[in-house]
C-alpha cells in the first residue's frame, strides 16, 4: 500500500487535471452558446425596438413596419433595417433613400465598413448606397440580384455562408455584423 502523502499528491494531481479539463469543457461550451445566439430576429422582437419615425435629411419619415427587419450579432448587438415612407422628400433624395439602417456593431459590406450609428440606404440600378442621416453617401457598391428567390418581400435579413443577406424584393447585399 503506497505511502498517504504520496496518496494525497496523486488525488490532487489528478483533481487539477479534471479541473483543467472541466475548465476548458466550460470555455467550449460558452463559445459555441455565444456563437449560437446570432440570430435573425423574429418580428415581435424587431416591433419592439423598431423605431416609428426616421430622421434624415432634415425631415422625420414614417417607418414602414412590416418591412423593416432585424438581427443580433454574437454579442447580442442589434442591427436593424427597414423601408420608410419618401412622401415630402424632394424627388433627387426620394430616389435615393429608401430605408434605414440602425446598427450597435460595426458593418462589413462587400470590403466597405460602416461603424455603429443610423444611416438611410438605397438599392437603385444595381447599387446599394448607404447615407449619413444628412444625406451625404457614405459608400455606394454594387448589389447582387437573386433570380432563385422564390418569394421576394420589400426587405428582410437572411442567414449566408458569409454572414447575412439583406434583400429589398431581389436586389441583396451580403453584410457582416462584428
Amino acid at each position: 500500500m503506497g505511502h498517504p502523502a504520496e496518496n494525497r499528491e496523486s488525488s490532487m494531481k489528478c483533481n487539477l487535471k479534471c479541473n483543467r479539463k472541466m475548465m476548458w469543457l466550460v470555455v467550449v461550451v460558452a463559445l459555441a452558446l455565444t456563437q449560437a445566439s446570432a440570430q435573425i430576429l423574429t418580428s415581435a422582437q424587431v416591433k419592439k425596438i423598431a423605431p416609428a419615425s426616421f430622421f434624415f435629411s432634415g425631415q422625420s419619415a414614417v417607418v414602414q413596419g412590416r418591412n423593416t427587419a432585424g438581427l443580433k450579432n454574437s454579442g447580442g448587438k442589434a442591427v436593424l433595417a427597414g423601408l420608410v415612407d419618401t412622401t415630402g422628400y424632394a424627388t433627387a433624395i426620394a430616389e435615393k433613400f429608401q430605408g434605414f439602417l440602425i446598427t450597435e456593431t460595426k458593418l462589413s459590406f462587400d470590403g466597405a465598413t460602416l461603424d455603429p450609428g443610423a444611416y438611410g440606404f438605397g438599392f437603385k440600378e444595381g447599387k446599394f448606397t448607404v447615407m449619413n442621416v444628412a444625406g451625404t453617401d457614405v459608400f455606394s457598391i454594387a448589389s447582387k440580384n437573386d433570380d432563385q428567390l422564390k418569394h421576394p418581400v420589400p426587405l428582410k435579413f437572411e442567414k449566408d455562408s458569409a454572414g447575412y443577406r439583406l434583400y429589398a424584393g431581389r436586389q441583396y447585399v451580403v453584410v457582416k455584423a462584428d
